[in-house]
């Protein structure tokens, strides 16, 4: 999406960041292959410019629906979905529960699903065209989807992301939030649940995560997932794909990400891997830890950040954070410059 890059790259920093949200919504909706209408677009670049509150967007799409005849139906799904989207993602709290997940969905799809944040009671199948257009994924059956649900997020719970090399991070990261996604709690909407669920994770950990591959390659993104969940006799469930997606949302490398390179036919023999495990960012962090990780991605936004500053702006203490730069020191990917007085912090790049 590239409607509001203007408030992106020139704006005020509050214009950015709702730029941002209204960019992710709106490329969330590419999952379902839907698009929002020009009204939508002419309302959120009210919101951004600060004229009109969410609110009031929300207020605005719901009374343009109501009034106008003869509108389509998916645009308006898109521009609700969009406009609830933006919302929960500018909101700094989160439940990671199954309350949570639920909320998100009634939230998301309230005034375009009658079902919005109601746990499923069908079963489901969805020709994917990952898979050739020919084969679904096998979801959870209904009767088990809470008790499913709470069991995956129960073990999320347990798992100690600290001192993991953010290789590990990555991998488990991939295989809970696909899990999550396959178990399908919902008729429809998933995959945007899942990921403004995963949004908002990600930020509750503190783990710096860029939103442009949501914006930009949300079709990927539900690929991605459907690859880590199908299992046929010629074809076994990666996470590979999930992974390097997560690669770039936090690690924020480059890879490319093309659909076609997951594209499977049911019983054909395994396709050639179509990537590399070589990262194509300025610095490869898969070695670092998460805390290491967080570090580096506030140095690279503020190269003459103190330990002090560091430490405030990770919420840990300026011990902590000596311990941490002094281990990236040693790794060769941070390098101090001019000296502690008046210097600034260089993170190395590969060559």
């Amino acid at each position: 999406m590239s409607e509001f890059d203007e408030y992106i790259v020139h704006g005020e920093p509050g214009q950015r960041e709702k730029a941002d949200a209204w960019q992710t919504a709106i490329g969330l909706q590419d999952v379902d292959g839907l698009k929002v209408s020009d009204y939508l677009l002419d309302t959120a670049r009210q919101h951004i410019e600060g004229d009109i509150t969410i609110d009031d967007v929300q207020q605005r799409i719901k009374v343009y629906y109501e009034t106008k005849s003869g509108h389509d139906e998916i645009d308006e799904e898109g521009d609700k979905a969009s406009a609830n989207i933006v919302k929960i993602i500018n909101e700094p709290s989160f439940a990671f529960s199954l309350i949570g997940l639920t909320s998100i969905h009634r939230r998301v799809f309230e005034g375009v699903f009658k079902f919005a944040g109601q746990i499923r009671d069908v079963e489901l199948s969805k020709k994917e065209w990952v898979l050739g257009g020919e084969a679904s994924v096998s979801y959870q059956p209904a009767v088990d989807l809470r008790m499913a649900i709470e069991h995956d997020l129960t073990k999320e719970k347990e798992y100690d992301y600290s001192n993991k090399p953010m290789t590990e991070v990555i991998r488990h990261l991939a295989r809970f939030i696909a899990d999550l996604w396959q178990i399908h709690p919902f008729r429809e909407g998933n995959t945007r649940t899942t990921a403004v669920f995963l949004i908002k994770y990600l930020r509750s950990m503190g783990i710096p995560a860029s939103n442009d591959m949501f914006k930009q390659h949300s079709w990927y993104f539900r690929n991605a997932l459907v690859r880590a969940s199908y299992k046929a006799l010629n074809v076994s469930p990666t996470t590979e794909f999930v992974e390097l997606f997560l690669r770039n949302v936090i690690l924020g490398e480059t890879n490319e990400l093309r659909n076609r390179s997951m594209l499977v036919i049911p019983g054909a023999t395994p396709a050639q891997r179509a990537i590399t495990d070589t990262p194509k960012g300025k610095f490869c962090t898969l070695n670092c830890t998460l805390e290491e990780t967080i570090v580096l991605r506030c140095i690279k936004d503020n190269p003459k950040a103190t330990q002090k500053e560091l430490a405030s702006m990770i919420g840990k203490s300026e011990r902590t954070v000596k311990s941490i730069t002094s281990s990236l020191v040693e790794k060769g990917i941070l390098i101090r410059r001019n000296g502690r007085r008046n210097g600034w912090w260089e993170i190395s790049t590969q060559e």
